[in-house]
């Protein structure tokens, strides 16, 4: 096959796809092009070994990463090749991966890998966006048994009016960022952030996004026709057949035994009641024929039928969820503020049921900012999230070996949420950075996170514009009915069908996130969800104002103390002096940091206010006009016959004549003052070559 084209118009840009020219050893291969942004998106798949078939989980790898070609610039660093994937492209790895999962059915036997590579960026057309639909077209050319193909868009929301894929630099201007991924039918995932941004208006923007998804999908499935790909069909194997008609056998044995399992309120006593009823399945006798190598595994696959279906019966038909709760009941909540000692410049603990979330937050000056080497360019950090699962939060032994991609992808939500009402660097020149280490879980940590790090900001000190709050709502589809749950616990995440997650504050939604593990819902479905969602919120805020309900008045005395002045821009080269002299002199005697801008703003950062202060007003020497009648600190530099002169500022003298030494007669200037004396003096004359007298008498001082 030779090479094939097709384009089409999205928001007045061209989207071109080819195939066949590169990368013809993959299944499917796409060179997708938006404006001039390019990305190659191939796929393969292998045959699964035997004893891997069946498992509970897709074998899939989704890796997407950025060449720094891509906008002509050699790596930084020593090495000057690119090395482990930035959190970007970790973000953006979890955005195609996320929606594309869960259209592969369930007994697809194959070992998938789904690799986007950015060949080139323009710095206008978003590259992961680009790298959704290119994927999905990769997918389709295969043929593979696939429920798509899928589009996606960017809805942004700029002057009044939504924009579908607004370029990089628009995005700036944007109030809203949110990615809509789904079928022709269906809505397969949503993430977004926003400031406060209202429900009505986010159903406005899925509207308007899934109308554009529709002609991506359609010309997809063109373009897949020209090619000549057709779908491969799945024939279920004798295993597939044995799991199913054994599960339904045992089902209408055991039905009311697991139910009863399920229904046990505490997560730890359940899971044991649950382990027991596994154990005991290998004792039945639909598994005597078993080979004893395979037995296990066979019984783990029928064990996972088991309580899913009875999961969603209770829910669906029961109407009851594993810990007793009514399908709108959030869990109980508790919240404490200050659990670590102060030398912690904020802390919080956040519990909802079973899922518990300490949160921590450091301030920091402004050389704690983090830099980011983007392709876009460099850009400043100086608010971070980072969110810590360890393996005893849910009773496991495994070992730490740093964040993995849930944890880069749940900080990533968390902070999104909190970064909309975190002040302005004018109105708070610190770096902050917030830690939400996960002590328990039992599902919507995430959320959790969100909670402890609004609370520990507050103790803290930090100004925040207003409270924020998150919830996840769960649902489960039965094909006659979908049963909405809020406040998901971990099995109800495990067997449910969707994670929405919301958070916000009273007025509106920061970030939306919505992750399934069928084919997608209907729009009819998100107002009921939002709905839910904000009720919960503002019941979740209520709880944690009964705790702080306001930031504190002042930061903890153990973080450090930034200040901040104006300078003119043109007297910087006096405050920075020859060869940096000046500005290392007061760093030397203060102990402070100093930062310049290039408007003349300067940002001072020390241990204590009186460092800050002292700094301030050393600058201000350097800065402002010396004026008849001040007063000084001055040190002695050199002494002479008729007096000694003495430092105002580095860089600046003024001579104290022996007769202003003292109100008595002085014989010699050596009988009162030495090298490195400090005294006090007034500025008493400024002559036309602006050479300054001063005058220790004038002060009615004795030495």
């Amino acid at each position: 096959m030779g090479e094939i084209k097709k384009s089409i118009n999205l928001a007045s840009r061209e989207l071109s796809f080819s195939t066949g020219l590169v990368a013809k050893q993959a299944n499917g291969s796409v060179l997708a092009k938006y404006g001039d942004t390019m990305v190659l998106a191939t796929f393969v798949y292998k045959d699964l070994p035997i004893e891997s078939r069946g498992e509970d989980f897709l074998s899939l790898v989704v890796d997407y990463r950025e060449r720094t070609y891509a906008v002509g610039k050699i790596p930084g660093g020593f090495f000057k090749r690119e090395g482990k994937p930035r959190d970007s492209e970790i973000l953006a790895s979890r955005i195609i991966d996320r929606p594309i999962r869960p259209l592969f059915l369930e007994n697809l036997n194959k070992d998938l890998a789904l690799n986007v590579l950015v060949l080139s960026y323009d710095k206008k057309n978003s590259s992961d966006i680009l790298g959704v639909i290119a994927s999905s077209m990769a997918i389709t050319l295969t043929g593979i048994p696939f429920l798509g193909p899928i589009g996606a868009v960017r809805v942004g929301y700029i002057d009044g009016n939504f924009v579908i894929n607004p370029t990089d630099i628009d995005r700036e201007k944007s109030t809203l960022d949110l990615v809509v991924v789904g079928t022709e039918e269906k809505i397969t995932m949503i993430e977004g952030n926003s400031s406060e941004f209202p429900e009505e208006k986010i159903l406005e923007a899925l509207t308007l996004a899934h109308e554009e998804i529709k002609k991506i999908v359609l010309f997809q499935k063109e373009f897949a026709k020209e090619t000549g790909s057709s779908k491969q069909e799945i024939v279920e194997t004798e295993e597939d057949l044995f799991l199913d008609k054994t599960s339904d056998i045992i089902y209408l044995e055991k039905k009311d035994e697991i139910k009863n399992d399920l229904l046990v309120f505490e997560k730890l006593k359940r899971e044991e009641k649950l382990s027991l009823f596994k154990e005991s399945l290998k004792l039945h006798s639909c598994f005597i024929d078993i080979d004893e190598e395979k037995k296990d595994s066979t019984v783990s696959k029928v064990y996972e039928k088991l309580v899913e279906r009875a999961f969603r019966e209770l829910i669906t038909i029961d109407k009851k969820r594993p810990d007793g709760r009514a399908l709108d009941e959030i869990r109980p909540i508790s919240c404490s503020i200050g659990v670590l000692p102060e030398i912690v410049h904020g802390s919080s603990l956040f519990t909802r049921g079973e899922t518990q979330s300490l949160g921590v937050v450091t301030l920091g000056s402004s050389k704690d900012v983090q830099i980011l080497d983007e392709l876009e360019g460099e850009k400043e950090k100086r608010f971070m999230l980072h969110y810590n699962f360890p393996s005893f939060s849910v009773g496991e032994t495994k070992g730490s070996k740093g964040p993995g991609r849930r944890e880069i992808g749940h900080g990533n939500l968390a902070e999104k949420a909190l970064e909309k009402v975190i002040p302005s660097y004018e109105d708070f020149p610190y770096t902050i950075r917030v830690v939400s280490d996960i002590l328990e879980s039992n599902g919507s940590s995430s959320q959790a996170s969100i909670c402890s790090g609004c609370l520990a900001l507050m103790h803290a000190g930090v100004p925040i514009k207003d409270m924020v709050a998150g919830i996840s709502i769960g649902l489960v589809d039965d094909k006659t009915s979908k049963t909405l749950l809020v406040d998901i616990a971990g099995l109800e995440d495990h067997f449910g069908d969707m994670d929405f997650k919301v958070a916000g504050t009273k007025n509106g939604i920061n970030t939306i996130q919505m992750d399934l593990k069928i084919d997608g819902i209907t729009l009819d479905l998100i107002p009921e969800i939002l709905k839910l969602a904000k009720e919960a919120r503002i019941k979740i805020l209520d709880i944690m104002k009964q705790t702080i309900s306001s930031p504190n008045r002042d930061i903890s005395k153990f973080a450090p103390r930034v200040e901040k002045m104006k300078i003119d821009k043109d007297k910087i080269r006096l405050v920075i002096g020859a060869g940096g002299q000046n500005i290392k002199k007061i760093v030397e005697k203060t102990k402070a940091d100093i930062d310049i801008k290039d408007d003349g703003t300067i940002v001072i950062s020390a241990n204590s206010l009186d460092a800050c202060e002292e700094t301030k007003k050393i600058i201000s020497l350097y800065t402002d006009d010396i004026k008849i009648g001040d007063i000084f600190d001055v040190k002695i530099v050199k002494i002479v016959n008729f007096g000694a002169f003495a430092e105002i500022v580095p860089g600046k003298e003024g001579l104290i004549h022996i007769s202003q030494l003292d109100n008595k007669r002085v014989q010699k200037v050596e009988d009162v003052l030495s090298l490195g004396d400090v005294v006090k003096a007034k500025v008493i004359e400024i002559d036309r070559l602006g050479k300054i007298n001063l005058s220790i008498k004038e002060l009615g001082k004795t030495l």
